[in-house]
């Protein structure tokens, strides 16, 4: 039976699991050797509770933050859910003109931030952005740009003029008073909102996303069960918190089981492969590019992968053959797919540990429970039949608020009967398995024949000596749009994008063999690790205007 809904705030979850197993590990950093158990970490969380409601933010307030997955990443998470403040997540991948976008749109009251992100570096960033920092006393900024903006937090020891750091706010905070934080506990609802979350915006600006308690605890619950989680779970997770991936699939999925998370502060295959033996996981999460990264890389062979048993891979369409190597080589027998979108909190559909592995190489599983799911006509809106293609649409516990002060966008994705409008296309079989067959605005249309990239993309991944690849549409005077595709090569292939297009002409309809393949080494990807599809499109165009 599934757990009824809980109606506790994420807090209060979090205080029950603390009295229920004190000393069981929470948080491990395997790297760093570092360890909280959930008695400790629910102190930290305290603690910094209390420095942020001694600096001025209070319920409903939003907080910013803008960091790798740096350990006091989920002392804030918590932190501000306990206060009921709405933590605003960032792409650690903005660079300063979206990170100006983000912080007026989302009326940010306090930004944290840690020092850099590969190229980028953050505290120069904000005082670029904020240059009153430098001179304003602490806690009182008056910025020009950001009027709401009171306060920047630096994650980490050093001083930055203008900034707390996380080790001032958590000494504040164990000298004061708690009877405000008390208060404010009592003032809280499941249905707050307490995590804002920017969609990318691949149709113009990006959005954010309102998520409450009731959203992404539920839904953490529920994708938990479907990988039969318990208290003895330990999860490596390599994805980025900023993106519902991490908090929800990741942290909220092993907390309301009461298991351990094992942290990647910033992915990179050998430590997770390092992560899993020394700290036994049995369950690793990933975006398809990510498991691929592992099971290839050259010392994969030399690491204890027997204690592994589920996870997740999503994020991106898997290949067959990528998803049949993690079920055998990396001995993840009991591997789930999941699928959704922010706006739906954001899983829906999930294969579970008991699907037979055709299922789930072929589908995204079946409807979360709670949830409802329907196929419609894009046109029409009328429900189509099974295995008839069409936009999946969502509705339940899981739908987000709304867009922060888009009105109109909301109304266009959830319309007046409550359901959550997609955008990607599906079909659904007898059985009620879900299959995603491509999105509606990514589709090729070739001289009026509609292709789905995706089809291609699992023909592509059959042909040895590739080992990876991703199809675009590429404008085209005559046809409107011609199929293009990006290809990754096995270790020691020759094929050549003539050998791959003779081949194709051989097994697939001409309309559909790519006109364009190009062999590159590597995709660009955004912060999260999905392939950026549009600036594949970009270089094709260069590509060809070069040749």
């Amino acid at each position: 039976m599934s757990m009824p809904f809980t109606k506790a705030t994420i807090g209060e979850f979090f205080e029950e699991q603390a009295r229920k197993d004190p000393n069981r590990d929470f948080i491990v950093y395997p790297d760093r050797n570092l360890r909280f158990s959930y008695s400790e970490f629910n102190d930290r969380v305290d603690d910094l509770a209390n420095g942020l409601i001694s600096i001025g933010i209070t319920k409903g307030d939003h907080v910013g933050i803008w960091a790798r997955n740096v350990p006091d990443w989920l002392t804030f998470l918590f932190a501000t859910a306990r206060i009921g403040a709405v933590l605003v997540t960032v792409n650690t991948a903005y660079k300063s003109h979206e990170l100006a976008y983000v912080m007026k749109q989302s009326d940010m009251k306090a930004i944290a931030i840690v020092d850099r992100f590969r190229d980028v570096d953050y505290v120069e960033t904000i005082y670029e952005l904020v240059p009153e920092l430098k001179t304003c006393k602490r806690g009182n900024l008056n910025s020009k740009g950001y009027p709401k903006l009171e306060s920047v937090i630096f994650i980490g020891q050093e001083k930055h003029r203008g900034m707390y750091n996380t080790a001032e706010m958590l000494l504040l905070g164990k000298h004061s008073e708690s009877e405000e934080l008390d208060s404010l506990k009592g003032t809280l609802d499941c249905k707050d909102v307490i995590n804002m979350q920017y969609t990318s915006g691949t149709t113009g600006f990006p959005k954010g996303v309102m998520l409450t308690h009731e959203n992404i605890l539920n839904n953490g619950y529920y994708i938990g069960e479907r990988q039969k989680f318990t208290e003895d779970d330990r999860l490596c997770l390599p994805v980025p918190l900023f993106h519902c991936f991490g908090i929800v699939l990741g942290v909220l999925a092993t907390l309301t089981h009461g298991g351990t998370l094992v942290m990647i502060e910033l992915f990179d295959p050998l430590l997770v492969l390092a992560a899993v033996q020394k700290e036994k996981c049995t369950a690793l999460y990933g975006v398809p590019t990510m498991f691929i990264a592992e099971f290839s890389h050259p010392m994969f062979k030399m690491f204890d992968m027997s204690s592994l048993r589920t996870g997740i891979m999503a994020g991106s369409p898997c290949p067959i053959e990528a998803m049949k190597k993690v079920i055998d080589e990396m001995n993840c027998k009991d591997i789930t797919i999941a699928y959704g979108l922010t706006e739906a909190s954001p899983v829906f559909t999930q294969t579970s540990t008991n699907d037979p592995i055709e299922r789930r190489v072929s589908t995204v599983g079946t409807s979360l429970e709670h949830i409802d799911v329907k196929i419609v006509d894009s046109e029409t809106g009328e429900i189509v039949g099974p295995n008839e293609q069409g936009e999946i649409c969502c509705r339940g516990y899981n739908v987000m608020k709304g867009y922060y002060k888009m009105p109109e966008m909301t109304n266009r994705a959830i319309d007046k009967d409550g359901w959550l409008h997609s955008g990607d296309l599906a079909t659904v079989d007898e059985d009620g398995y879900y299959r995603i067959t491509g999105r509606i605005k990514d589709m090729i249309i070739r001289g009026g024949e509609n292709i789905y990239p995706r089809e291609i993309e699992e023909f592509l991944y059959t042909i040895e000596g590739i080992k990876d690849a991703q199809v675009i549409g590429i404008p085209d005077e005559k046809y409107g749009e011609i199929v293009g595709a990006f290809v990754v090569l096995k270790e020691g292939s020759k094929l050549t994008p003539e050998d791959i297009r003779d081949f194709s002409i051989t097994k697939i309809a001409r309309y559909k063999v790519p006109k364009h393949i190009f062999i590159v080494d590597e995709y660009p990807l955004t912060a999260s690790g999905k392939v950026q599809k549009f600036k594949l499109r970009e270089m094709a165009v260069e590509l060809m205007e070069e040749n």
